[in-house]
């Protein structure tokens, strides 16, 4: 069990994210996809501050960790940790955020952020992609890992479960897919759609080790779960599971399927701030 501390460390991180999301989101005049980067908040800041073997001074190591953001619409979220990590200004975002020109797009581009290994954005490809730099960095003899965080949503693909298949049947020990599963989608709930369950059981027929986390948005079982990775030489690929709540923390957004995307203000703003606020101390408590 990861102790204490380093929880509490992370907790924080996560949700100093969160607020930093939040002040972006009222200041910027157009919509943010808040919801799906709130549920994977505490996935992506755990895998970036602890999990991950990646830093700006590694930025062109060839033997580092790779990622990628399959989600592509979970880019601010993304923007936000990785300012944490050093890799970019938080100012910078928020000043330049979404306008023409900038680096931080509502989705992911390696061409104006060259430390990303992939744009993304379109559903169901960031699986793909991360099969094959997986395959890639084995072939050339690397212990790295390649870690690709995907929506529930988009595995209703078929490009999803034939990057599954394929990356059985390569033996990529060194290949982890995170599911953000906060069963929404854009405009409704992922099982009145098309239904996923069960969801673990169809990773498990491919042929993945699964790790399953009850409470995704929980930093104790999330960082649990994640040092349970096997070995990158084990041969067989990994799924992690989270089961998250979509605006997580944010009394008006949870659950609330009009927010996948939206904006605030003031007031939202301020409400946001202080759920935020009273979630964080609930949880050192706990702590």
């Amino acid at each position: 069990m990861v102790d204490k501390k380093e929880v509490l460390r992370l907790t924080e991180l996560a949700y100093q994210a969160r607020r930093d999301l939040c002040k972006l989101c009222g200041a910027y005049s157009g919509n943010i996809h808040m919801g799906g980067d709130m549920s994977m908040l505490d996935v992506l800041t755990c895998l970036f501050h602890r999990t991950m073997n990646v830093s700006p001074e590694r930025e062109q190591d060839p033997a580092r960790d790779r990622f990628i953001l399959s989600k592509g619409h979970g880019a601010v979220g993304m923007y936000i940790v990785m300012a944490q990590k050093g890799f970019f200004d938080y100012q910078e975002i928020c000043e330049t955020y979404g306008q023409v020109g900038s680096k931080f797009g509502q989705h992911p581009c390696k061409t104006r952020l060259p430390m990303l290994d992939a744009s993304t954005g379109s559903l169901g490809h960031g699986l793909p992609l991360s099969v094959g730099l997986a395959a890639s960095s084995r072939q050339k003899g690397r212990r790295n890992r390649v870690f690709c965080l995907m929506g529930d949503g988009e595995t209703c693909e078929g490009s999803v479960w034939e990057a599954a298949m394929a990356g059985h049947a390569l033996g990529l020990g060194n290949l982890v897919a995170v599911v953000d599963r906060n069963r929404q989608l854009m405009t409704s709930f992922s099982e009145d759609s098309i239904k996923l369950a069960p969801y673990a059981d169809k990773w498990r027929a491919f042929g993945w080790n699964v790790i399953e986390i009850a409470d995704g948005n929980d930093m104790q079982q999330v960082a649990d779960a994640l040092e349970r990775l096997p070995e990158s030489s084990s041969g067989v690929p990994t799924a992690v599971i989270a089961d998250t709540v979509k605006g997580k923390n944010i009394s008006f957004m949870e659950r609330e399927i009009k927010w996948h995307a939206g904006s605030m203000n003031e007031a939202d703003l301020q409400t946001a701030l202080a759920d935020l606020d009273a979630a964080l101390d609930r949880q050192r408590k706990e702590l």
